[in-house]
């Protein structure tokens, strides 16, 4: 955790979710009703054929909805695609962008992200600009390095701890399982923020980084004490509420 921040779990359902998912949605608004919202935020990020209903299934709480991508042009002959706008207009109050799976499956580049960015903010949405390094990276001993290039490229210039969050996922982390030590963690996330310092000034101390790879209840205590972690990106275990809530649930017990 980061002094004076408030923290952040955001899910992050990916290609998941039918309109018959929605029930754990409720009972991720109905958990946080019951006095975890004053632990932390939360956000749950959808599909985007569900994003409307999930943002008025989440009004009632306060839990917010979001969109987990979107196109840097705010409409035109781009088939298949989302603007930004378009999440706004569903119902989203933030978007992932740069998530490593479009980085890799669709060779998205750090100016691309960038771009997708500022579009987010065009639209009055906050952007969770993801960074992280693959398993060859790391192997390589070139993590650092990785995330200096991504920081420098990815973030644009104007960034501001309101409409900007950094989610750090180490690559090889995601949906296998295995979980970076705290060292490893607390070392990524302290030269993010510094990378962060150099780029965007004093401002940096108050923007949120969060850790995504692999967070489930058991080991959120640990990671998300780490300083510098200041929440969680979560994946699969975002699907099932009693997970996400019991990775919510860590905050009551770090100090």
């Amino acid at each position: 955790m980061t002094p004076g921040i408030r923290p952040l779990v955001a899910g992050n359902w990916k290609m998941n979710g039918t309109s018959a998912s929605l029930n754990e949605l409720r009972m991720i608004g109905n958990g946080f009703m019951s006095g975890l919202d004053a632990e932390t935020e939360a956000l749950v990020c959808v599909p985007a054929t569900l994003l409307a209903h999930a943002a008025e299934i989440l009004s009632r709480t306060p839990v917010h909805a979001g969109g987990e991508d979107c196109h840097a042009k705010e409409s035109g002959a781009y088939t298949g695609c989302i603007s930004a706008e378009m999440l706004k207009d569903a119902g989203a109050s933030h978007v992932i962008v740069g998530h490593s799976e479009c980085r890799e499956q669709r060779g998205e580049d750090d100016a691309t992200v960038q771009a997708k960015a500022s579009a987010a903010w065009r639209a009055g949405l906050v952007a969770i600009i993801c960074i992280g390094e693959t398993q060859q990276q790391r192997e390589a001993g070139a993590t650092l390095d990785v995330l200096s290039r991504q920081v420098d490229g990815s973030v644009p210039p104007s960034a501001t701890p309101s409409n900007t969050i950094i989610a750090y996922e180490p690559v090889w982390a995601i949906g296998t399982g295995l979980t970076p030590t705290v060292a490893d963690v607390a070392e990524a996330h302290a030269h993010i923020r510094e990378k962060l310092s150099e780029k965007l000034g004093s401002v940096a101390a108050k923007v949120r980084i969060l850790y995504g790879g692999s967070v489930k209840p058991s080991n959120a205590v640990e990671l998300l004490g780490v300083r510098n972690v200041d929440g969680a990106l979560v994946g699969g275990a975002s699907l099932k509420a009693a997970d996400f809530l019991g990775i919510a649930e860590a905050y009551r017990n770090i100090g």
